[in-house]
């Protein structure tokens, strides 16, 4: 014979599967308004959900009420709803009459009367998200062992809604994200940690030719492309934004710039993992080209220049050295001077130019990268400084590496970076003492080679547009516009290709730091 707490467990049993089988925040409400009245043999129930800003109960659903009763509101602590959502505890009433904490507002407005009622928190870690009741047992009174069973049913009911918040939480944060990743001009694709692709927007299929190869896996993305560095890399690499290229020579000539972010969350023990990662491409094909044709076109005119600069020097070299020799009239020696100082001007700046765009061009596998000392390098540097720039009046160059710091990289590269903002700190410095400090310190992975000076300084507002090609400050604040502002440019194209970066600091009046950070 079937005991009524087995029939209470088979009850529960059938409940719990019904709700952990609804993942729809309204299905599952008005299911759980359904099951309360049967799990207590009640003639109705009520739900009650926490608005927490408000603190104040409504109905979600009310099955049977009008709609004004549905709209109504309680505050924590009015009522026997509010009382027990208050107070975090289950409640019995089987005489509603003589209990002055039954509010008949309800009652009032719908036309039914409530005789008895069974009351429990719906309660998730801690914190109470609702009220769900039984209203009026069919048989006898509310008993203890139905409060343990409406609880029982609660509780199951408090982990359905719950679990059907964070679905649809998660369904609708995934709304957003397909949207965003639809409307973006780039192409995005979002992959977990091994690369299997979980959305792909319309961009990157284009870019990709998605329907032609049908891949799921970023590793089947690229097939048709020339990637660096190498995808392996990128996903062995232990950054948390690596850049990368892409170029397909066929059908036509394209380039992408690429981005793989990898996405962390958090552990218990407050640990960052990764799980996943979003890759955005940047079609950069016209950039490229355009930058293609401006090397090319400055690689001509630079060699069409040299050939009768040559000339115009050499015999510029004989006109001065004869016209002195012999004695010539002050105009003629004068004229043959300036002649020959301004083709070697020029010399230098067709030699800068051609020295910028054999730079422009490289790219890191075609460095020649060898471990050596910061230190001895950097002193090198200021040696081959000082035989140059001897003539430099009040020119001060000192060396400040106080650790061993090991650097790899192209030396030869390198020593150009460092040669170019010597020049700079030199060149721009029109006071009587001229301070050059080369230096050297680790931090944070990077090594840094630092040139600075004690000259006018740069304003702040131009600190990001210097490492721009072509660029100079005003000659109002410089006293001079001699070169092709490619100096800084040339720096930051030398530290990017060997994976690192330079940054400017100044301060007017007191001089300026320029420092490349190059991966230890």
């Amino acid at each position: 014979m079937i005991t009524q707490s087995q029939e209470s467990l088979e009850m529960l049993v059938m409940v719990s599967r019904l709700l952990s089988s609804k993942l729809d925040i309204s299905e599952l409400l008005t299911t759980i308004m359904r099951l309360a009245s049967r799990v207590v043999g009640a003639e109705r129930a009520s739900l009650y959900l926490l608005d927490e800003k408000a603190q104040e109960l409504y109905f979600d659903v009310a099955l049977g009420l009008p709609e004004d009763v549905q709209k109504m509101r309680f505050k924590l602590g009015e009522g026997i709803a509010g009382t027990c959502a208050k107070e975090g505890r289950s409640i019995i009433i089987n005489d509603t009459a003589s209990d002055p904490r039954h509010s008949k507002k309800a009652d009032s407005k719908s036309g039914f009367t409530t005789r008895s009622l069974l009351t429990c928190p719906m309660i998730i870690k801690g914190k109470v998200i609702g009220v769900v009741q039984a209203i009026n047992r069919i048989e006898g009174d509310f008993s203890e062992t139905d409060k343990n069973n409406f609880e029982a049913f609660s509780s199951q009911a408090a982990i359905a809604i719950e679990n059907s918040r964070l679905f649809s939480t998660v369904r609708e944060e995934k709304r957003k994200m397909e949207i965003v990743f639809r409307r973006i001009k780039e192409g995005a694709i979002l992959t977990d940690i091994n690369g299997a692709i979980i959305i792909i927007n319309s961009s990157a299929k284009t870019y990709l030719e998605h329907e032609k190869y049908k891949f799921e896996n970023i590793s089947g993305a690229f097939q048709d492309f020339e990637v660096k560095p190498a995808l392996e890399t990128i996903m062995g690499g232990e950054e948390a934004v690596s850049h990368f290229e892409l170029y397909r020579e066929k059908p036509k000539r394209f380039y992408l710039d690429g981005s793989a972010i990898k996405l962390f969350r958090e552990d218990k023990e407050g640990n960052q993992i990764a799980e996943g990662r979003l890759w955005i491409l940047t079609d950069v094909t016209a950039q490229r080209l355009e930058e293609r044709m401006a090397r090319n076109f400055l690689s001509l005119i630079s060699h069409k220049f040299k050939t009768p600069l040559a000339s115009i020097n050499g015999y510029a070299q004989i006109l001065r050295d004869e016209s002195r020799a012999k004695g010539m009239p002050e105009i003629v020696q004068k004229s043959s001077e300036t002649i020959y100082s301004q083709g070697q001007k020029l010399n230098g700046l067709v030699e800068s130019l051609l020295n910028f765009v054999t730079i422009d061009s490289l790219d890191a596998s075609s460095l020649e990268k060898i471990e050596f000392d910061a230190a001895d390098f950097l002193g090198e540097i200021a040696e081959d400084a000082r035989e140059r720039l001897k003539e430099t009046p009040g020119l001060t160059i000192r060396v400040a590496a106080p650790e061993a710091i090991r650097v790899k990289a192209d030396r030869k590269v390198l020593a150009s970076a460092v040669k170019s903002l010597i020049d700079n700190a030199v060149k721009f410095n029109k006071g009587p003492e001229r301070l050059v400090i080369l230096s050297a310190q680790s931090r944070d992975g990077y090594a840094l080679l630092s040139v600075g000076d004690n000259g006018p300084g740069i304003p702040g507002e131009e600190l990001d547009n210097i490492f721009h090609r072509f660029y100079q400050v005003e000659a109002s604040f410089t006293g001079q516009v001699e070169g092709w502002g490619l100096g800084l440019a040339l720096v930051r194209k030398i530290a990017a290709v060997h994976g690192g970066k330079v940054f400017a600091k100044s301060q007017l009046q007191k001089g300026s730091a320029f420092t490349i950070a190059l991966p230890v």
